[in-house]
């Protein structure tokens, strides 16, 4: 009888601001998730897009964490100390003939959109094929992205909570961006390379990053990786429906655990904590939600 792999979870993100509730949700969920399976709950820190990261902001994200309890297993992993390995990712789809120099402005593509020339959907404009002929040898790395072809396929997949997913990258978003004109590594690589590089098995994060798990997919099967077990979680929202989030100007969660607001989240992802947890100790809040958690398709 085949074993089953080891459970390895991760939480990764961005330094482009303090914690706040809405990413202590995702840490939370991903954290129980892999302790409710006996398995590793990793750090990453995606600083990948260094023009988004802020001044000091990685580690006022650990010291977060480090009050709220939260124990990694292994050391974090920073994306901005992974560049070679981004690159010799690139190199492998360039040997595949999978990619290719872009040379197209935002600009350009936007005035060709409102032209009605491209064709747009909910993952923004449909990207016709303008520089798929291109080679590389003709232009200055500084003078293109990098992207990959696409295929006219659908990429299915299951998702823990929101069931069967499907989304077909041709006709929904054509070839996409995975290295930047600016020289950096986009992050639909990135993840997928460090999640195959850190043996990641499940991956529990925000809905926001539901849209992104087809690309994802197809790079993995473009390198062969092993495919992943995705949970996407509900969002917490403004009343006015906009993404709790850094930009909508989130509260930061602070450096001192705040039981309460713990308690809060474990709420809002479908547990249900007895009244008297609020007293406990932050330990026990813990042990409680470790041993009681479930996540379940009605969260």
């Amino acid at each position: 009888m085949q074993m089953t792999k080891s459970y390895r979870g991760r939480f990764a993100p961005s330094p482009t601001g303090p914690l706040h509730k809405g990413s202590l949700v995702a840490a939370i969920a991903s954290y129980l998730d892999a302790k409710k399976n006996n398995g590793q709950w990793l750090l990453r820190m995606e600083d990948v897009d260094e023009l988004r990261n802020v001044k000091g902001a990685a580690d006022s994200i650990l010291r977060s964490l480090e009050a709220y309890g939260f124990e990694w297993d292994e050391e974090v992993l920073y994306q901005t100390q992974r560049k070679d390995a981004y690159a010799d990712a690139l190199q492998s789809l360039n040997e595949k003939k999978l990619i290719y120099p872009c040379t197209c402005s935002r600009k350009s593509l936007k005035a060709k959109a409102a032209a009605g020339e491209i064709k747009s959907s909910s993952l923004g404009l449909i990207y016709p094929g303008t520089c798929n002929k291109n080679n590389f040898a003709d232009f200055h790395p500084a003078d293109y992205a990098v992207r990959i072809k696409t295929p006219a396929e659908d990429f299915n997949f299951v998702d823990s909570l929101l069931g069967q997913q499907s989304q077909n990258l041709k006709s929904e978003l054509g070839d996409f961006i995975i290295r930047r004109r600016d020289g950096l590594f986009a992050y639909q690589l990135a993840v997928v390379v460090d999640d195959a590089f850190q043996n990641i098995t499940h991956v529990v994060r925000g809905a926001d990053l539901l849209d992104s798990t087809a690309r994802q997919i197809y790079l993995q099967q473009c390198f062969k990786y092993p495919s992943l077990q995705y949970t996407h979680l509900p969002l917490i929202v403004h009343e006015n429906g906009d993404k709790l989030s850094k930009q909508t100007g989130a509260k930061t969660i602070g450096h001192n655990a705040n039981i309460p607001l713990l308690i809060d989240c474990l709420k809002f992802l479908g547990q249900k904590p007895p009244q008297e947890l609020a007293h406990e100790s932050l330990n026990n809040v813990w042990q409680w939600a470790k041993g009681n958690w479930s996540i379940k398709p009605n969260i």
